[in-house]
């Protein structure tokens, strides 16, 4: 049985989707852009918009009882391919300083524009074990 995952802690959908879904051992994330949920804010830099990202996915798995460490795969949607450097730190740091055992599958596309023309967009599957 399928469950919506909702929590304060992360932005609220801004269309007709849900922040993540819960199928029992697997858990998807919507993409996430890197909105502040406590102010709507969104950074200007690219590192601070990777981080943003993380920490609302981080935020969501959280709401079931995941942690970071339980996130197998991420797809990351940058609107500008020459971030990609930027980017992977904040993205290699994040894992590191969250104890992921290891760091998740991933796939990493450039594309021609994100909602609120935002820098990047993050999504995740977590698994529980």
């Amino acid at each position: 049985m399928t469950k919506v995952i909702h929590t304060e802690n992360a932005p609220a959908a801004i269309g007709p989707y849900v922040q993540a879904v819960d199928l029992g051992q697997l858990v998807f994330t919507s993409g996430q852009i890197p909105v502040d949920p406590k102010t709507g804010n969104i950074p200007s830099e690219i590192t601070a918009q990777a981080r943003q990202s993380l920490e609302n996915i981080k935020a969501i798995i959280g709401q079931v009882g995941l942690s970071v460490a339980d996130i197998v795969k991420t797809t990351v949607f940058v609107k500008d391919l020459n971030d990609f450097a930027t980017v992977n730190a904040e993205y290699e740091a994040f894992f590191r300083e969250n104890a992921h055992p290891s760091f998740p599958a991933r796939s990493c596309v450039e594309v021609a524009r994100l909602p609120k023309d935002v820098g990047l967009e993050i999504e995740a599957i977590a698994v529980r074990k």
